[in-house]
């Protein structure tokens, strides 16, 4: 049976013809050298060239990492070495290595070494702690060296490939091979070492059309490949997988089982003649150079082969070995942080006969059942011994312990407890995948089918892509996992019961409410796992979250991809693997687990018993649950956090907590959201306090002057001023009508200009003074300006309305210091845009006092008559009536007579 490893291409890039190619062990980055003399790395991440170094005119037949470096080392046409700082892009070393091609270079993989093969027909060893000395030189080979490879289990032997139609096996530091394989009927272009398992094997590459797998210790040939139709230009044993890759000027690249050596998979992208392939340990990537570009292509997945059983015991397969740990031996005087790689200690269990590609416990954990190879084999968990076997593509288990195994697409079997054949099925339709649990699913790629374990009899029929499928232990909750989203789902077995034991046969789809979908997520499972009504998973980007109730939590998140294992209660515990097998658990409190399953039940009387079993540093957590489900007032309560507690308190207007916590934390935006909310609510006693405490003069200047408080107004002035919040000093100074304040505050801040234009508008008398000091200020400036500047003491003639403005500015500053209060605001609204100047000069008022239409110059607008004058005296004249108040003075009272005054204040 075939592996059936899935295979993804992951890059494309055309170029010149591509000689070797390289996997760096860390970057995503692919090391292609090419036959134009240029040698590029290709980041397969971004899709683009990352870096290029020009070599030489001639070709670049090899180039090789040497990532603890942070160099390239490449072989050209012109028998130089060169060697690049790939960060810098700086040249480190360029010597004249052979006296004719050179064919190949290899690292070693720990000491200062590389070995370089010509066509001069030597090796050569080169140090670089001792400047790139050659420090050994290899003869033998009576034709080009083609290629030279350090054996990963012995560096200190490696193996040549020659045309001379031989591999020597050399030692370092001995002129002489250890012996030689007559290889091939033509010469050999390529050769590789097995690097997993106990097996000696190498494998080579002729231009006989062929490859031959050899035992180095019995210097025998174990199997050739036979099938390419030109000549087999690169080999290699997967690090990773069981597989050899061979590729061919033949255009294609073949896959074969590393153990039965049966022909897996040919791949022909069209881009000619295959010239290299490379790999790295750790990863499934392989990166294919052709005559017209590079290809990198990943097989299978990265799942690691592992299963954990109730009690904590982690069975999992490296290649045919299969190992065990056991979370529960960290000792307890060892501190467990969330997301930490865990001490376990690994001990062999044993090895498998066929290459693992899945592997599960049962529900009690007393059996494991390996897949792979297009085989089963059903081990006991803790002695590994055989206990059952067969033809299978994948085997599931049941709740009870039947496991039911699927042969092919069209035939599926059910098995016993003693594993026995129970039933045989063969369904309508093209089986592509079955699950496990309470019940056997079979899928299609359009629709999932569900039988009964018992009899195979169908209970629903859903029309959904499956891509996996997680019961709960109750069995009565399900996840069905699709590319884009994942459903919740209730089972109802006892109407399934009911409705199969009164005899209905069903239709087509099955019982109608076996299944009632309770929430659908729009997010991707890459693993999950059920613990009690929770459901665990993590997603595609790298979160591990929780849902109950269809309510998503996120719990932790992960820095690269993982892949659940289980929950042990005793630890309150959520155990992951990442694929280099390191174990990591994170927190996950069954408690309160249980506590949101019962608030989403609407049980809040045993909801209440359980919180008080959960630890105070998880009550945020319960309390965000509570906020999520539209219980704000509960959630308060159980709240920790002072700062999500006062954002629960300001929502549900409790200001008094918001007070309490607002003390507490002493934070300035905490005091200016509380102020904004009790100014909302009218509580305008503990606005102004909590305003005071955030500094919000802003808010204070509101609260002041919609209250008409003067002294408030007062006091705010001069905090402005000390917290140099002169916008803020200057509207209180105003408003209280202290204008020369005003008029101070400006020329302090320097803001002589409009110190200057307030002056001419409101303190006339004041405006000499002011542009002698703009004067001053300007000319330091731009003299030329400076003596622009009028001063109305001069050219009064300059200033409209001048002398009138000086009799309003005297006649209006002894009311200037009496406040209205604020309840008379309807009575003065509509005066409030008045031109005093215009109201002067035309006046008429009313019994009190005031302007009847054109102005208020005051509450007491009373003027008094003195001497006549005329305009030749210098002073501009106003015409007004005299008439006598009650008390003997003369008013002023229109503006319909011929006589000429000067008006002065009364006494």
């Amino acid at each position: 049976m075939p592996l059936r490893l899935e295979i993804k291409r992951k890059l494309a890039q055309r170029s010149e013809r591509v000689k070797s190619v390289d996997l760096h062990p860390t970057e995503p980055w692919i090391l292609a050298s090419l036959y134009s003399g240029s040698v590029c790395i290709w980041d397969y991440q971004t899709q683009t060239m990352a870096k290029s170094f020009e070599v030489t005119e001639l070709p670049v037949r090899s180039a090789k990492f040497i990532a603890r470096k942070q160099w390239v080392v490449a072989g050209a046409d012109d028998m130089f070495i060169r060697v690049y700082n790939y960060n810098t892009m700086d040249k480190v070393k360029v010597f004249e290595a052979h006296t004719d091609y050179i064919r190949c270079v290899a690292v070693h993989p720990t000491l200062p070494y590389v070995l370089s093969s010509s066509d001069d027909m030597l090796i050569k060893l080169w140090d670089w702690e001792k400047g790139w000395m050659c420090t050994q030189i290899f003869e033998g080979h009576t034709h080009y060296v083609m290629q030279v490879t350090f054996n990963p289990k012995d560096t200190n032997t490696f193996a040549s490939a020659s045309l001379d139609r031989t591999i020597k096996i050399w030692n370092l530091g001995s002129p002489d091979p250890n012996f030689t394989l007559d290889a091939h009927f033509k010469g050999v272009n390529c050769v590789d070492y097995f690097t997993g398992g106990d097996r000696p094997y190498l494998i080579t590459g002729s231009d006989d059309h062929t490859a031959k797998v050899w035992d180095y210790q019995t210097k025998s040939c174990v199997q050739t490949l036979e099938g390419h139709t030109h000549n087999v230009s690169t080999v290699c044993f997967h690090p990773e997988l069981p597989i050899i890759i061979t590729g061919s000027e033949d255009g294609t690249v073949r896959i074969w089982h590393a153990t039965t050596y049966r022909l897996e998979n040919t791949l022909n992208y069209g881009l000619e003649r295959v010239w290299a392939v490379g790999y790295s340990r750790g990863s499934r990537r392989v990166v294919i150079g052709y005559d017209e570009g590079t290809i990198m292509i990943k097989l299978g997945r990265e799942v690691p082969v592992a299963s954990m059983d109730s009690s904590g015991k982690i069975i999992w397969a490296k290649h045919n070995e299969i190992q065990t740990v056991n979370i529960k031996t960290v000792g307890a005087d060892y501190e467990v942080t969330d997301g930490e790689r865990l001490p376990l200690a690994v001990k062999e269990l044993g090895s498998c006969d066929l290459y693992p590609q899945s592997l599960k416990h049962n529900r009690n954990g007393r059996f494991v059942v390996v897949c792979g190879d297009g085989e089963y084999i059903i081990y006991t968990a803790l002695a590994w011994r055989n206990r059952s076997f067969g033809s299978a593509l994948e085997v599931v288990w049941s709740s009870e312990g039947e496991y039911a195994v699927r042969e092919s697409t069209s035939r599926i079997k059910i098995f016993s407890k003693n594993f026995q054949e129970k039933r045989s099925i063969r369904p309508t339709f093209s089986a592509e995948r079955i699950f496990g649990g309470a019940l056997l699913a079979m899928c299609s790629n359009d629709f999932i089918c569900f039988y009964d374990w018992a009899e195979c009899r169908l209970i629903r029929r859903i029309d959904v892509n499956v891509k996996n499928l997680y019961w709960a232990d109750s069995g009565d909750l399900l996840t069905i996992a699709s590319d884009s989203s994942f459903y919740i789902l209730k089972y109802n077995g006892d109407i399934v019961s009911s409705y199969l034991e009164s005899g209905n046969s069903g239709d087509e789809q099955g019982v109608e409410d076996a299944f009632e979908m309770l929430h659908e997520i729009n997010e991707r499972v890459r693993t999950g796992i059920w613990v009690g009504d929770c459901f665990i998973y993590n997603n595609a980007s790298g979160r591990l979250n929780y849902c109950v109730g269809g309510e998503v939590t996120t719990m932790f998140h992960l820095d690269r991809p993982m892949y659940l294992l289980g929950y042990l209660a005793s630890q309150s515990r959520v155990y992951l693997i990442d694929k280099e097998f390191n174990v990591m658990g994170y927190t996950l409190l069954l408690s309160l687990i249980e506590y949101k399953t019962l608030v989403m039940r609407g049980d809040l009387d045993r909801a209440s018993d359980v919180l008080q079993s959960i630890p105070k540093e998880h009550h945020n957590s319960v309390a965000r649950f509570l906020e999520s489900r539209g219980m704000p007032d509960d959630a308060l309560k159980v709240a920790t956090d002072p700062n999500y507690k006062f954002d629960l308190a300001v929502q549900l207007e409790r200001l008094d907590i918001a007070k309490e916590i607002a003390v507490e934390v002493q934070s300035e935006s905490k005091w200016k959201q509380l102020g904004k909310l009790a100014m909302s609510t009218g509580k305008l006693d503990m606005a102004e306090e909590c305003l005071s405490q955030a500094m919000d003069l802003s808010g204070l200047l509101l609260i002041y002057s919609a209250l008409g408080d003067a002294e408030g107004i007062a006091k705010l002035a001069s905090l402005a001023k000390e917290q140099g919040k002169n916008n803020v000093a200057f509207l209180c100074l105003f408003l209280l009508g202290k204008l020369e304040d005003c008029l101070q505050l400006l020329v302090d801040s320097n803001r002589i200009p409009e110190a200057a234009l307030m002056a001419r508008s409101y303190l006339p008398s004041k405006v000499s003074e002011i542009v002698a000091i703009w004067k001053k200020d300007l000319i330091k400036v731009n003299p030329k300006a400076a003596e622009s500047l009028a001063d109305p003491e001069e050219y009064s003639n300059l200033f409209e309305d001048w002398q009138v403005a000086l009799a309003v500015e005297s006649n209006t500053t002894q009311n200037r210091g009496s406040y209205l209060p604020a309840e008379e605001y309807p009575i003065h609204a509509e005066k409030l845009n008045v031109n005093l100047v215009e109201a002067f000069k035309n006046m008429q008022v009313d019994e009190a006092g005031f302007p009847l239409e054109n102005g208020d110059l005051g509450h007491e607008a009373c003027f008094q008559v003195s001497d006549e004058i005329g305009e030749e005296d210098g002073q501009e004249a106003v015409e007004v009536v005299a008439n006598e108040s009650t008390d003997g003075d003369v008013l002023v009272n229109g503006n319909n007579g011929d006589e000429e005054y000067v008006l002065t204040p009364r006494g």
